[in-house]
């Protein structure tokens, strides 16, 4: 019966999950005291919980740090806890980023598996139970609006509202996920202002509004000499030599006779699997420590890093290479900027289960003490997750996925993060399926359509099971 109605509400779905993505919800400054991340982000609340009235839900606004949706009655609370804000799209779309174009039976646009699509699935999942069954717990789908940054939504969520009784996150893959490694942002960093007056300059970098959490796709400098010691057609015939042996794509653009830019390409992954990308930072410094040093001007931080981390996406050179269950350690370069002086270079570390924190630390540590001005900042720390394979919930969305699927899969472990270790009881399901490509934070993102109702299904079938679980 509940896979009929939700074939029945196949057109709106699809629609609704369209609309959804064609409201461009990045992170934006806002002093408006009810837009906290930014008015785009605050149209996709208004939009979810006008959505949710409409179709016979208990609704609330959490003063523009979240929102929720809501229907039965009873102590116990299911949760459902996905997010409506979106990393920036980056560029060289074959289709809109923000169009919610339908092809080759697909949805495509920013946020269509990472987490629109799966919210609009939860929300129709909530109505078919809702209109068709009777539960004796409330079900709530809790609507986050900062997951992609530090957070706030759902501290704010913590502090004002009632927790879960049991949850799941559909942020992430099926069958079900029983472990989530640790993150760690940390950056290191250089002062810079001894260097102003060489005779070549760093003038600015620019990240085009790159994720931390991102592998990044293209990442520009400009560099700026003094033409009475060094000439531009040395500092271009030097730098062509430089890339030309590295084999990076790397752009170079006079600007005039004292400015050039280099522009570096990769190929943009998320930053829980860095070797999936190709990352337009990490190649650019390797061939900024080149130049400078050809010109006998060492940049500490940058020789570090050519020396240390480079394309390293487990921490080889560091000596963090660290492994057990939960997958391997992995580290993605997400950040790279110039400001007051200050030479910057961001890292997001996924830190496997059983690592203690300390022995990171310690390891940087260790590997920058030779470099006087290079300095290891936290920003900050995501613990990890980790629920037994035998846990309850785990063992029952594992036999649910299981069973709409005609599978036998295990629960698993990932590198990502989400809103599941904001909570007790709580784990991420889905929505991407085993083997798919994974396309969250990637150019062309996308749901398939038989998936994005598939997924409805497991959901209806989900909370039907939490309910009837003691």
């Amino acid at each position: 019966m509940i896979n009929d109605l939700i074939e029945n509400y196949k057109n709106d779905i699809i629609q609704k999950t369209q609309e959804l993505i064609q409201i461009p919800s990045i992170l934006s400054s806002s002093e408006h005291p009810l837009f906290p991340f930014g008015k785009p982000i605050n149209d996709a609340l208004e939009y979810m919980l006008k959505l949710g009235k409409d179709l016979g839900f208990r609704t609330k606004n959490l003063d523009g740090y979240c929102g929720y949706i809501e229907f039965g009655e009873g102590k116990e609370l299911i949760g459902i806890i996905g997010h409506l804000d979106v990393v920036p799209e980056g560029d060289h779309w074959n289709y809109p980023p923000f169009g919610g174009t339908i092809a080759n039976h697909k949805i495509y646009g920013r946020g269509a598996i990472d987490d629109k699509g799966p919210v609009i699935s939860s929300l129709y999942a909530m109505k078919a139970v809702m209109d068709n069954c009777h539960v004796q717990k409330r079900v709530r789908l809790i609507l986050g609006l900062n997951e992609e940054n530090d957070w706030k939504c759902i501290q704010y969520y913590k502090k004002h509202e009632e927790l879960p009784t049991i949850a799941f996150s559909p942020d992430a893959d099926f069958p079900c996920i029983y472990s989530e490694k640790a993150i760690l942002t940390s950056y290191l960093k250089m002062d810079y202002s001894t260097f102003l007056n060489k005779d070549l300059v760093i003038k600015s970098i620019d990240t085009y509004g790159n994720a931390i959490n991102v592998v990044p796709k293209i990442c520009s400098i400009i560099l700026k000499i003094n033409p009475q010691k060094i000439t531009m057609d040395d500092l271009v015939k030097n730098l062509k030599h430089f890339i030309e042996h590295s084999h990076f794509e790397i752009d170079l653009y006079k600007i005039d006779e004292q400015e050039i830019k280099l522009t570096s390409h990769g190929v943009s992954s998320h930053s829980a699997h860095p070797e999936l990308g190709i990352n337009a930072i990490s190649r650019l410094i390797v061939i900024l420590s080149q130049i400078f040093q050809h010109y006998d001007i060492p940049i500490e931080l940058f020789d570090f890093f050519s020396q240390s981390i480079h394309t390293q996406y487990h921490g080889e050179s560091l000596g963090i290479n660290f492994e057990d269950e939960s997958g391997k350690l992995t580290l993605n370069v997400g950040d790279f900027y110039f400001k007051n002086n200050i030479l910057q270079i961001g890292l997001n570390l996924r830190i496997p289960i059983t690592v203690n924190m300390i022995d990171i630390g310690n390891s940087f540590i260790k590997h920058t003490s030779s470099f006087l001005n290079v300095d290891f900042d936290t920003i900050s720390y995501k613990p990890a997750l980790y629920l037994s394979k035998e846990n309850k919930l785990v063992k029952t969305l594992c036999r649910i996925y299981n069973e709409e699927t005609h599978s036998n899969l295990e629960p698993i472990a990932i590198g990502g993060a989400t809103y599941a270790r904001a909570f007790d009881s709580c784990v991420s399901f889905g929505a991407n399926f085993p083997n798919d490509k994974d396309m969250c934070h990637q150019v062309d993102e996308f749901i398939e359509i038989d998936k994005l109702l598939l997924s409805c299904q497991i959901y209806a079938k989900a909370i039907l099971a939490l309910n009837e679980l003691t």
